[in-house]
């Protein structure tokens, strides 16, 4: 189903169209030679060609369709051209009358397919027939019902499926499926059918007009249960089929506990309804049951969410029990509803019914599908809300198969790998460009984008398996790939940071400037922590790793180096005992001393990377992976805003006094990370008041403790507190299932791929931004199983949406198989 073939396709297709010349067709087909045309073909470039060779009225009608495609097919990697067939040069495409009645269809030089022109009778019908022929792997099309439920039973437990029925292939219906199946064929397995009676059998009525049904197989287990199938009611068009898939994807029953005029989801972007089933705790598992029966009815025509009456700061009319509310800004509606089926009836008579014909709206074509056809609702929602900003493009150099190697040796460069296609690639297109006006004539550095798409040789050769990759050039070192998150600011600290480490200092005063700030003063707001190796001349092999630890850490952090022979003078004024670390905290305006006695890199970079990390921090959806893999249980704070001086003044006394240093002690803003409220949920099942304090053992057990809400939070009481959950005197307000939870596929590990940076060294874990790249141009045998195309369109990792959901599932569930040993044990 998720071949690697299907990403190949996208990006290596030739599609040679052999007909009649006609004078009348519009210049958007470029005319060449047969020599000329077959000249510019190469590997991963596509190409739709027209064979002409005598004026022929006939084929009028097909030209006009073959050239309202010509836009469509280049959208998918599919140029058109124009051929004239000469004399002087011979081309068996230019030959019997017979073979211009056929459309051919290459990949390189290679045939793939035959098409008689008579079956690409318009725009829709060529579409469909060349989308369905390169996605035969991620398209099944069946004509029994034996087949699909051969389909169905295989794919039980593993993915969920979209079958389609439509009256014939060419047909819009049929263009509208294999264009839904382009975006999203890897993440589901397309199935189609022509067969009424198939479509009979499994219970639909009105067989007069196409179908798509969703079958939710992905969440069966027993092979014998039937999976649950959800039919999409609008009319079959690509819009509609993106919104509907949309849909599915969607939570089906979410919990809150805020004013529903304040909250948005997913549905109300894709102009659903909100129906809120209020609930209060006296009837909690009731109602929930109630809001899920709820939530299959209403599946892809509105979003079901349970209103938590108990916990709203917010007064709802006390009889109400159903909140309606029909799209963003519109005042909400409280019902008395007191049977489902009044429910499900209220929804269906206040939904807007919108018909949308795909010749009239430009926007469902394209690269901008992609933005219907991806996971995270926030990329989503930025790529298709800025789909007509007119980026400056011109701030970048785009880069081709010819100028690339010439660009990247010429000058210190840095090159986004990215392709057209891929919503997440097109979103942090914008970030990129954002970052290019930021450093507009303030910066040495090149930016230089390339189109994978395009070029898949040049980004193969370039080790890039997924995009979007930012990698870095400098002369006479090996390329640096950028791993943080996917966002200007970071971007910008990445490359701000990328000046030549560890800096040699050489003498004291120009050392003490450099703890202070003011050597490199333009760059402490993007490090907060500068450090300085101190070492005696003769230190050689201890001043080697600490410089190797300090050209891995480039791009993270400002390190520098002092040797001189007055280096006594530095260690005496901070107390280090040589070879030392020196560790300038510029917001705090102090200076640590640790020893580096028989340290190697691996241990320095750990070393340093640990030292970045606040004492007390917040949690968000960038930093949580990096507080995981200390490896402790958390302590955290659930705060629905600011942080509460005393509570944040008995952490930080107990922190100093090294109380907990067996624990990470953090704190989470429900306002600014609002899934905390589902985790409290999982623990309390109903929202606590705040703030809270728990701890939390995700690598051991699974225990979650809650302080006394009954006890004022000090340092003594805390002390006391933790020290009962040491030795076993407290009980655990829930435990934690022991499964595992993993990613849904291995390619969305993103764990395992942000630990992928530091398995240069051994077995530490080092930081998140920098993984050096060895660039084998030469080596085939390196990449002949490597795809120019990442498989998924959604594999991508730092994803701000994908790892709040990622957030609740490592808080609410055990996480040991994802960030280190079960054994981890929890001491004072």
């Amino acid at each position: 189903m998720m071949s690697s073939s299907f990403n190949i396709f996208r990006v290596g297709i030739s599609f040679v169209m052999v007909c009649i010349f006609y004078k009348s067709l519009v210049d958007s087909l470029p005319a060449l030679s047969p020599q000329k045309y077959f000249s510019t073909l190469k590997s991963g470039k596509a190409s739709l060609a027209y064979f002409c060779q005598a004026d022929s009225p006939s084929t009028s009608i097909f030209l006009e369709e073959l050239n309202k495609a010509v836009k469509p097919l280049q959208d998918y990697g599919i140029s058109v051209a124009k051929v004239n067939c000469v004399k002087e040069e011979a081309s068996r495409y230019c030959g019997k009358e017979k073979d211009l009645m056929k459309a051919y269809l290459f990949r390189g030089n290679i045939l793939l397919r035959e098409f008689p022109t008579d079956t690409l009778f318009d725009v829709n019908a060529i579409i469909a027939h060349v989308l369905f022929a390169l996605l035969f792997n991620e398209v099944k099309y069946v004509t029994t019902l034996e087949h699909l439920q051969n389909i169905e039973d295989t794919l039980k437990g593993k993915a969920n499926i979209a079958f389609a029925y439509v009256r014939a292939i060419g047909t819009p219906e049929h263009r509208a499926v294999m264009e839904a199946a382009f975006v999203y064929g890897t993440t589901y397995q397309f199935v189609l059918t022509t067969e009424i009676a198939l479509l009979g059998s499994i219970g639909t009525e009105d067989i007069e007009y196409a179908h798509l049904y969703f079958f939710h197989c992905k969440p069966v287990l027993d092979v014998t249960q039937q999976c649950r199938r959800t039919l999409m009611e609008q009319p079959l068009t690509a819009l509609n089929i993106y919104r509907f898939i949309k849909s599915m994807e969607a939570p089906l029953l979410t919990e809150v506990a805020e004013d529903p005029q304040q909250v948005s989801t997913v549905h109300l972007q894709l102009g659903l309804p909100l129906v809120f089933i209020v609930s209060q705790q006296a009837t909690y598992e009731a109602d929930r049951r109630t809001a899920e029966w709820i939530g299959w009815r209403l599946l892809g025509k509105a979003g079901v969410l349970l209103l938590l009456r108990d916990s709203l700061e917010v007064e709802i009319p006390q009889q109400a029990n159903v909140v309606f509310k029909r799209e963003e800004g519109m005042p909400v509606e409280y019902l008395v509803l007191h049977d489902i089926d009044l429910v499900i009836s209220h929804v269906e008579n206040n939904m807007y019914t919108e018909e949308v014909r795909e010749d009239e709206d430009d926007d469902i074509e394209g690269p901008d599908m992609d933005t219907l056809g991806i996971q995270d609702d926030e990329v989503a929602e930025t790529v298709y809300r800025d789909r007509k900003r007119q980026l400056p493009l011109e701030l970048t150099v785009e880069l081709t198969e010819e100028t690339f190697n010439a660009t990247v040796t010429a000058s210190d460069s840095i090159v986004l790998f990215y392709a057209g296609w891929q919503a997440v690639s097109m979103a942090f297109l914008q970030s990129y460009i954002d970052l290019a006006i930021k450093l507009k004539g303030t910066s040495t550095m090149l930016l230089a984008r390339i189109n994978c798409a395009d070029w898949s040789d040049v980004c193969t050769k370039q080790n890039v398996t997924e995009f979007p990759v930012v990698k870095m050039y400098k002369e006479g070192e090996k390329p640096v790939s950028y791993a943080g998150m996917l966002g200007t600011e970071d971007l910008l600290k990445f490359i701000q940071l990328r000046i030549s480490c560890p800096v040699n200092i050489t003498s004291v005063q120009e050392a003490e400037e450099y703890l202070s700030g003011e050597l490199y003063k333009d760059l402490v707001s993007y490090s907060s922590v500068s450090v300085l190796g101190l070492f005696s001349p003769t230190m050689t092999t201890a001043k080697e790793d600490f410089t190797e630890a300090g050209k891995y850490l480039k791009g993270c952090v400002i390190t520098g180096i002092y040797s001189e022979e007055d280096v006594s003078i530095l260690s005496n004024k901070y107390t280090a005992t040589l070879p030392a670390l020196l560790l300038a905290r510029h917001k705090e305006d102090k200076v640590e001393s640790l020893p580096l006695a028989n340290t190697h890199a691996q241990d320095i970079v750990q070393i340093i990377t640990n030292s970045l990390l606040e004492t007390f921090p917040e949690i968000t959806v960038e930093n949580l992976p990096t507080y995981l893999r200390l490896q402790k249980p958390l302590l955290i704070l659930f705060s629905d805003g600011s942080i509460n001086t005393q509570y944040k003044k008995a952490m930080l006394t107990l922190i100093k006094e090294k109380h907990l240093d067996s624990l990470t002690p953090c704190w989470l803003n429900l306002k600014t990370t609002p899934v905390g409220r589902g985790v409290l949920q999982m623990y309390f099942d109903v929202l606590p008041p705040l703030p809270l304090l728990v701890v939390v053992n995700l690598h051991s057990g699974g225990q979650v403790f809650a302080f006394p809400s009954d006890q004022a939070v000090t340092e003594q009481n805390l002390l006391l507190w933790l020290k009962k959950v040491e030795a076993g005197l407290e009980s655990p307000i829930t435990i934690l299932p022991a499964q595992e939870w993993k990613p849904p596929l291995p390619a969305y590990n993103f764990l395992h791929m942000m630990d992928a940076a530091a398995s240069q060294h051994s077995s530490r874990k080092g930081p998140e931004c920098v993984k050096e790249t060895d660039v084998q141009e030469n080596d085939k045998e390196q990449h002949e199983d490597k795809s120019a195309i990442k498989k998924e369109p959604t594999e991508t990792l730092r994803i701000k949406h994908w790892n709040r959901r990622f957030l609740g599932k490592l808080i609410m569930g055990r996480v040991s198989t994802l960030t280190g040993s079960p054994n981890q044990t929890f001491t004072m």
